[in-house]
């Protein structure tokens, strides 16, 4: 539907669809501009009040004698504010309301003017909770797009960095950025995230980046792996863009998506080039020999644990002590323990979370031993378990190997080391078959095989001009 000439039909449209009246924080100012009627609408709270008087103060000021034929010709003779522009859909005018521009609608244009004066409410851009480092920036991405696209700016000063805007959804009609430069990024598979950007038929996505993610993949609610990265520190996204990636940015989010991702792309953290390459290489060693006894390392002992008590043999790892309930269930048990833990540390108030953690953790498990459900060998692996998950920063992988470790327990409880041969080889299909959002398969560069590609992810290379 489009702007008219007619003045009062265009305001009594625009009244009823941004809600003047109906919602309180819809500011509507009426005022002369020459001795034309005008109509200023603003959201409370989005617009930067110093800007809109001084705007409002020079339209005030201009005389009664000019004549202006178009709102493109009175934009460019009488406002001096840099980012405006005219619209005459009324509904894309009504839209750049809610986004947080000024309207000014004028009486005898078929068109209106959209301030972008606008400035969100916005948390300082401090270093964020997870993948803090020792050394290095220490700034994160917020939740307003506008920021963190400045922050990529500042450390990217190429003309051939591109950020693609795009709106999302219905409802929340979302601001998307696309960013990656000209030269590095792989066209084929910029179009393809292109076209399953467009393709997203969502009422809203009130969960930012998560909603967009599953909007954007296909159904594999089976397959617990991940299938993008996150990222919330500036300098990780700026290296992934400069190495030929797609960084996926989402309004209300601080959170950002790197694409494409794969299995091994998790092994990295900003901290291995924030020292050495030797320091680099070990911890990332390190932190691949940890991703193998998270997941092994309980299915493992429970099945020699059972072998000794069978076969008499490997008396060293025999249980001494005598045990009511079941090891499987008090394996079990102790990992739905953790995870209850975790929960209760998240809706604790942070005065008192870390010493209620300490406290559940001790009385829980001095309880469980003295009461003779779960005996100290039990505590001492799923202790492991639970520091060494915090080894690696993401926290979907970290869940994603929770769940396979409570596979592999199940069989190894049902069928033995049969059953732990099974379970490997079903995590392996789990990964063989997990389709990434974008780009080659999700064990790149194990299939295809890329020499260059793996070695580079498992050994930290110095930084060089193909390697940032």
């Amino acid at each position: 539907m489009l702007l008219t000439n007619d003045y009062a039909r265009n305001a009594q449209r625009l009244d009823k669809l941004l809600g003047v009246g109906r919602s309180f924080d819809i500011v509507a100012r009426d005022l002369y501009v020459g001795r034309r009627r005008c109509r200023v609408y603003a959201i409370d709270g989005y617009g930067d009040s110093a800007v809109l008087e001084r705007i409002l103060a020079h339209l005030l000021s201009v005389p009664s004698t000019v004549e202006v034929q178009t709102m493109e010709e009175f934009v460019e003779r009488y406002v001096t504010f840099a980012q405006v522009n005219t619209e005459t859909e009324l509904s894309a005018a009504v839209t750049g309301v809610f986004l947080g521009k000024a309207l000014l609608l004028c009486d005898g244009f078929a068109a209106c003017a959209l301030l972008d004066a606008k400035e969100y409410p916005a948390r300082g851009v401090e270093e964020p909770s997870s993948g803090k480092v020792l050394r290095g920036a220490h700034d994160g991405f917020i939740e307003t797009l506008t920021v963190n696209t400045a922050l990529l700016r500042r450390r990217i000063r190429d003309p051939r960095l591109t950020l693609e805007g795009h709106q999302i959804s219905e409802c929340s009609r979302a601001d998307v950025a696309l960013c990656y430069l000209e030269h590095r990024v792989d066209r084929d598979l910029l179009e393809e995230i292109r076209r399953k950007l467009d393709a997203i038929d969502v009422r809203s996505v009130a969960m930012s980046q998560e909603s967009i993610a599953e909007a954007m993949m296909k159904p594999q609610w089976w397959n617990p792996f991940p299938n993008v990265r996150y990222t919330e520190r500036p300098d990780v996204a700026t290296a992934c863009i400069m190495e030929g990636s797609v960084i996926l940015l989402v309004d209300n989010s601080p959170a950002a998506m790197i694409l494409p991702t794969s299995f091994f792309d998790f092994v990295q953290e900003a901290n291995d080039f924030y020292f050495p390459p030797l320091v680099g290489s070990y911890l990332r060693i390190l932190r691949c020999a940890v991703f193998l006894l998270t997941l092994f390392i309980t299915p493992v002992w429970y099945a020699l644990v059972k072998t000794a008590a069978t076969q008499g043999t490997l008396h060293f790892l025999a249980i001494a002590e005598d045990y009511e309930v079941p090891l499987l269930v008090q394996l079990l048990f102790a990992e739905f323990i953790v995870d209850l833990i975790k929960l209760t540390s998240l809706n604790t108030p942070p005065v008192f979370s870390n010493s209620f953690s300490m406290i559940g953790a001790l009385v829980l498990g001095d309880f469980a031993v003295q009461a003779h459900w779960l005996v100290p060998e039990v505590l001492a692996y799923m202790a492991f378990v639970a520091i060494a998950n915090f080894a690696q920063p993401s926290y979907e992988l970290g869940y994603a190997f929770k769940l396979l470790r409570l596979m592999l327990l199940l069989l190894v409880g049902a069928l033995d080391w049969l059953g732990l041969g099974l379970g490997v080889t079903i995590i392996a299909a789990l990964l063989a078959t997990n389709k990434p959002i974008a780009g080659k398969s999700y064990l790149y560069p194990l299939l295809p095989f890329d020499r260059a590609a793996l070695h580079a992810l498992l050994v930290r290379r110095p930084i060089s001009r193909e390697n940032t």
